[in-house]
């Protein structure tokens, strides 16, 4: 059997060997007409040895029996199936009406076989031909009854074969042709089938196993179908996401694009591509929320014939978890925005540091020239006194200048030492206060203290409280105008204590206090450049409160005031060192592990 398959598919047409269901079509064609003109060959001499000698009908109607190897020839030749059918009915009903005619009309055997011409039609999958050969069956039908109501037929000869011997061939003929047709027929559905068995197969198979998820929708965007990896993605069984149970997993934000996607796909004919997230029942350790990402292309499901005109349009749609790349995209997002905060910080410590370094040393390099050129000027003891002074005055300012930004520069890198012991919070607050009177009372400030007598020691850096609490006072006289009020307390609640710093100054509008804090950064065009200092006194506050394990929060507005409240523990917790081998943090953060533990205790802020 496999060298006769090999030898008929020899004879295909190189067009009918790319397909499985063509190539049997073809060669089931081929193999029927090659067998019927081989059998009519080796039947002719049994009939010759029946009949004798025969006549010029009897070679006719042989000669058109081994016509169906023509039939084939061509098929061979040009692979146009439909074609071949058409010249087979031709050819049939061609030696039916030749035989009928000849013979006496629907009286005779041959009559039978315009049955057939219809049914071998069929199997060229083709209404057309169908159509074709019926319409030619019917026409040669009526036209036997017309011809036989005039009389222009002779009349049927008796069968020289005892007991309607060749009706009975005929029939028997006609039924093992028809018989024939069945079987090509039984055999191409049978083959139909297991191809369409492969193809399902292959499809389920693609479906089952590939991580993306396949659904068909309908024109309202309801899930027709959708592949098994939606469990996997989506944490759920199937049936929870048939009809519009995919939709109603939909973040409630995403859904008019997710419908617009759909929509656009099943009405413009041409793929859309659209992002939204969609909850999972089931949020893994490492991503503990309930909704994903996902990237879904859909484009509509085409179809052909009268399925096209009948059908309503369809969406097929993949799609793919895409969360990976969103957080990706998150944090390229905010390495972008951190970038541009550094330059924009970089740019503001080059505008404040090129006016907060030439003042001082310009006072500097000016005094210092008039006293080098005392006889010129004949300065006397009490201007050169003035002049030291001067002098001293503005390199104690770019001292503290220099000395803010080695603190920020350590605390940034991690490096900021923290010396605790026990001290008197108490003491070291009314000291920061005494200190900073006498400025007070240069600018017209009332400064208030309310700190207890009882307060207990606490275990800290002193110096840095000391150092938060000065920049907190002198930053609320700074903004403060004449006649304002500074009050400065102290409270223990809990095991924290409690010191609140506030004034009746300029505020802070809402859009800076998520900015403050920041090294260099000046808030407010209210009082932008009309006092001293590189923005870094409240850097420094933060990071220093951030080191101690407290919280620091601002609460101001507009021409009413600021209020700042640092809650510090009674106990210091020493915070985990940085290693080497661990990134520096950048401008705008601590060390990698203090940030961390600052993420827990961050500033909060609000208006």
């Amino acid at each position: 059997m496999s060298i006769i398959h090999d030898r008929l598919d020899a004879l295909l047409h190189p067009s009918a060997r790319n397909d499985a269901l063509t190539s049997a079509r073809h060669r089931a064609f081929i193999a029927q007409r090659l067998l019927g003109s081989l059998v009519a060959f080796a039947a002719f001499p049994v009939y010759l040895a029946m009949r004798g000698a025969p006549t010029a009908i009897e070679v006719a109607v042989l000669a058109w029996l081994v016509a169906p190897i023509l039939l084939s020839w061509f098929l061979s030749r040009t692979g146009h199936y439909e074609g071949a059918h058409v010249l087979s009915s031709l050819a049939l009903t061609g030696l039916a009406m030749s035989l009928a005619v000849t013979a006496g009309g629907m009286e005779t055997f041959a009559a039978i076989w315009l049955v057939v011409v219809p049914l071998e039609a069929a199997l060229s999958a083709s209404r057309r031909v169908v159509a074709f050969a019926l319409v030619l069956a019917l026409s040669c039908t009526a036209l036997l009854i017309v011809l036989g109501q005039f009389g222009t037929l002779p009349i049927a000869q008796a069968n020289p074969l005892p007991g309607g011997g060749f009706t009975a061939i005929a029939v028997a003929s006609a039924t093992l042709y028809a018989a024939g047709l069945a079987f090509a027929s039984e055999s191409l559905t049978r083959t139909s089938f297991a191809l369409l068995n492969v193809e399902e197969d292959r499809y389920r198979l693609l479906a089952r196993n590939m991580s993306d998820v396949i659904t068909r929708h309908g024109r309202d965007g309801a899930v027709q179908f959708i592949s098994r990896a939606a469990e996997t993605m989506l944490g759920t069984q199937l049936t929870a996401l048939i009809g519009h149970g995919l939709f109603d997993r939909v973040h409630i934000a995403d859904r008019p694009a997710y419908l617009t996607a759909l929509s656009d796909a099943a009405r413009g004919g041409q793929t859309h591509s659209v992002e939204f997230r969609i909850r999972r029942d089931t949020p893994t350790e490492r991503r503990p929320s309930d909704f994903i990402w996902v990237e879904m292309r859909c484009r509509p499901l085409e179809r052909t014939g009268l399925a096209a005109a009948v059908s309503e349009p369809e969406v097929v749609a993949v799609l793919r978890e895409v969360t990976d790349r969103k957080v990706q995209e998150q944090a390229l997002e905010l390495a972008r925005a951190a970038a541009e905060q550094a330059d924009a910080a970089k740019t503001r410590f080059l505008a404040n540091m090129s006016h907060e370094l030439r003042t001082p040393l310009n006072a500097i390099i000016g005094f210092s020239e008039m006293i080098a050129q005392e006889d010129v000027l004949m300065l006397n003891a009490a201007r050169r006194k003035e002049y030291a002074q001067l002098i001293n005055d503005s390199g104690q300012h770019l001292l503290s200048m220099v000395n803010g930004i080695l603190d920020i520069s350590k605390m940034e890198a991690g490096n900021f030492e923290i010396a605790p012991e026990p001290f008197d919070p108490r003491v070291a607050l009314i000291n920061c206060c005494s200190l900073l009177a006498l400025k007070a009372r240069e600018n017209d400030i009332d400064l208030v203290t309310h700190v207890p007598e009882d307060m207990p020691l606490m275990t800290g850096d002193p110096r840095a409280f000391r150092q938060v609490a000065l920049n907190l006072i002198s930053n609320a006289i700074k903004f403060s105008e004449g006649g304002g009020e500074v009050t400065v307390s102290a409270a223990i609640e809990r095991s924290r204590l409690v010191l609140r710093v506030t004034d009746t100054g300029v505020g802070i509008a809402a859009d800076d206090l998520n900015r403050i804090g920041d090294p260099f950064f000046q808030a407010g065009k209210t009082y932008q450049r009309r006092h001293e200092g590189a923005g870094l006194g409240l850097s420094i506050v933060k990071n220093l409160v951030a080191l101690h394990g407290g919280e620091l929060t601002i609460r101001s507005k507009i021409d009413q005031g600021t209020t700042v409240t640092v809650a510090l523990p009674l106990a210091y917790t020493p915070i985990a060192k940085a290693t080497e081998s661990e990134p520096a943090s950048n401008i705008a953060t601590l060390s990698s592990r203090a940030a961390s533990q600052y993420q827990d205790n961050q500033v909060k802020r609000s208006a």
